[in-house]
């Protein structure tokens, strides 16, 4: 327990600290990842309610949002507050019980930047940014020019307020940084908030910004539904993912589902909304100092997190690809502690500034791999910090390293490499390829050292007795590995193809070639560059690839036959037979969500449903487009495929109807 005096210094201390980085948070450059600003703001609040006489005055707690205004002020008619926020599940059942029998709405809590757009008669009029709370920027130019979502008229007579958070998009992130490599952007919430402070949307206008509304407030009462969610709708407006929950264990169900799924959205989240439903019951609940009544934001686990960049190690992989790894001081992000991270190519580290010795901030989302998104304050910087050196020859093989394309990335073209084996060896045997379950990553880096690997084929010559030499392995487990072996012999063409690790050939060519009438690993290595061309999708970049490779790799690829390895096309892999009167004929459909089998409840892998539609008469294709015939939705449906399928007019069914077609016409 801390004296007066020192909790007076203390709470000095962390009010001052909040200002900082909050003004370098709204500014664009945060110093700090979001937990460890929430434990900050944690620590300040529980010693104000210990010694409540010490409140700093003014009490930043009492503050929300960006303590200054870059563009045009305007006053909100109200005031846009920050949430509650809960962590556990009993703050959810409080929430509840503080408002008996009201239902309750439960939305992902988007990580952009919030907009209040004002409709007067029915057009827009202005759109704000949030601001300090009370007074926001006036960002309306851009917000036409480059924000999706935001219609231009309502049909609402008077004056209409929305609110809601303009975020980037997870693909428009990728494809931004993928176009712009010397320059990339740090994260998607920087990005939004960036944008929207350009002072010319022509600067910035390859940066689309998507709007979700969560906030609805009308001058005419009987001009939109007391419920939220239908009141959105009605105006043409859409939410992300509002689901009704009548009680706390329902709410907290949707919210772990949200948690769980969030890695397949296609926006950035860090937590949940719950908000009543009811806008006048919303409304009639009243605000606290900085916060509304009626609503709370259950927090997530962070996804990212700082830590001090202690090295950098340049792996060589499979295709002779260098690349640098960090190497971090353990930080816990994600679920999971973090050690390694990636760094993609020296021209982002260049573009980035990093350094080892910075202190960086790493993001996780699921099962990606963690990557170095940025340092966060370089006026830190003590000196000490080292510039990152890429390396002239091999990590490996110390053979000299050639530089390609325009991220400049290093390779080893040295097909003899030690590591470039071991990595080609642990791709063989990965699960997209011959899916060697048994023999593990170290398994195969020992038998390698031990000289019992060099190639794919090798793996069928190895026998019980080999493995039974090494130490720390016993029969049953030798025995299991030589039979995950012998039925991996069964891989055929297109896993085989893809377990050779031809650069450029991804698994997109090999289920091409294979539906083009390729029938062996052996005819498409005979076939040529002209006749590789001819198959759809396959440039003249690809098919140099696969000829110069497959003609150094034909005596491997005897070996293989030698020891009865299938490198045949397998039946699955074949164009699909379409199904007399296929109800799908014709239709291009794209899938999305989690599909699930009517019949049992159980996941059904998405390929495998896909296929289905094949047999149905179905073109698959893997985005939403002016040619897409049908969206056939599953469980936890991201916004933004079914926001341009109705931008673009798509039908959307649910994946239970396109099940009891498939049922009917006895394909499934």
């Amino acid at each position: 327990m801390l004296s007066a005096v020192n909790a007076g210094e203390r709470i000095r201390e962390l009010a001052d600290q909040i200002v900082a980085l909050r003004d370098a948070y709204y500014r664009g450059s945060p110093l700090v990842a979001d937990a460890e600003y929430d434990a900050i703001e944690d620590e300040l609040r529980a010693l104000i309610e210990s010694n409540p006489e010490l409140t700093p005055d003014p009490n930043p707690l009492d503050q929300v949002g960006a303590p200054t205004v870059l563009h045009a002020p305007v006053r909100h008619s109200r005031p846009m507050l920050s949430l509650e926020k809960a962590t556990k599940p009993e703050q959810v059942v409080a929430f509840f019980d503080r408002f008996p029998g009201q239902p309750v709405v439960v939305m992902p809590k988007l990580d952009g930047l919030s907009l209040a757009l004002v409709y007067e008669e029915g057009r827009l009029a202005r759109a704000v940014t949030r601001g300090d709370g009370t007074t926001g920027d006036d960002v309306t130019p851009l917000v036409r020019a480059l924000v999706d979502g935001v219609p231009e008229r309502v049909d609402a007579p008077g004056r209409v307020e929305v609110r809601g958070e303009a975020v980037m998009l997870r693909s428009t992130f990728a494809a931004y940084n993928i176009a712009h490599p010397d320059k990339p952007l740090i994260n998607p919430r920087n990005a939004a908030a960036g944008t929207l402070r350009a002072k010319d949307p022509a600067t910035v206008s390859e940066r689309r910004l998507r709007f979700f509304a969560f906030d609805l407030d009308t001058s005419d009462a009987d001009s939109a539904a007391a419920d939220l969610g239908e009141g959105l709708r009605q105006l043409g407006l859409s939410g992300a993912d509002m689901r009704l929950c009548a009680d706390a264990e329902q709410a907290q169900a949707v919210i772990t589902e949200i948690e769980a799924g969030r890695n397949d959205l296609d926006y950035d989240l860090d937590g949940a909304v719950l908000r009543l439903a009811n806008r006048d019951a919303y409304r009639a609940a009243g605000t606290r100092s900085s916060s509304p009544r009626g609503a709370l934001a259950f927090k997530f686990a962070a996804e990212e997190k700082t830590t001090v960049l202690a090295d950098v190690v340049w792996d060589v992989g499979k295709t002779g690809k260098i690349a640098p790894v960090a190497h971090l001081e353990p930080v816990f992000v994600g679920g999971t502690t973090v050690t390694k991270a990636t760094l993609a190519n020296q021209e982002v580290i260049r573009a980035r500034g990093i350094r080892i010795g910075d202190t960086v901030l790493v993001r996780r989302a699921g099962d990606v791999i963690p990557f170095v998104a940025g340092v966060l304050d370089e006026s830190k910087r003590t000196g000490a910090e080292r510039e990152i050196v890429p390396p002239t020859t091999c990590p490996s093989c110390a053979e000299p390293l050639t530089e390609q394309g325009n991220s400049r990335e290093l390779f080893c073209t040295n097909v003899s490499c030690p590591a470039q084996t071991v990595r080609r060896l642990i791709h063989w045997a990965s699960r997209a390829a011959a899916d060697i379950e048994a023999v593990g990553p170290k398994w195969i880096e020992r038998l390698a050292e031990a000289g019992l690997l060099e190639n794919p084929s090798d793996f069928y010559t190895l026998t019980e007795a080999h493995l039974l030499e090494f130490d720390r392995i016993a029969e049953v487990s030798a025995a299991r590995m030589i039979d995950s072996i012998a039925t991996s012999r069964k891989v055929g063409l297109r896993r085989a193809l893809i377990g050779l690790a031809i650069p450029m050939a991804s698994e997109g060519t090999a289920t091409r070639l294979c539906r083009a009438g390729f029938g062996s690993l052996e005819e498409i290595a005979d076939a040529g560059e002209e006749r590789l061309v001819a198959v759809e999708d396959i440039g003249p970049k690809v098919a140099a690839s696969l000829t110069e490779h497959l003609t150094r790799l034909r005596p491997e690829i005897d070996r293989l036959r030698e020891w009865g390895v299938s490198l045949d096309v397998r039946e699955e892999d074949l164009p699909p037979v379409v199904a007399a009167d296929a109800p799908l004929a014709g239709k291009t459909v794209v899938v999305t969500g989690a599909i699930n089998d009517p019949r049992s409840g159980e996941k059904v892998p998405r390929p495998a449903f896909q296929r289905l539609c094949e047999k149905a008469g179905a073109t698959i294709a893997s985005s939403v487009s002016a040619s897409t015939d049908l969206l056939i939705t599953g469980a936890d449906v991201g916004a933004s495929k079914l926001a341009k399928a109705e931008k673009l007019e798509v039908e959307v069914i649910d994946a239970g109807e396109i099940w009891q077609q498939l049922i009917a016409a006895g394909l499934a």
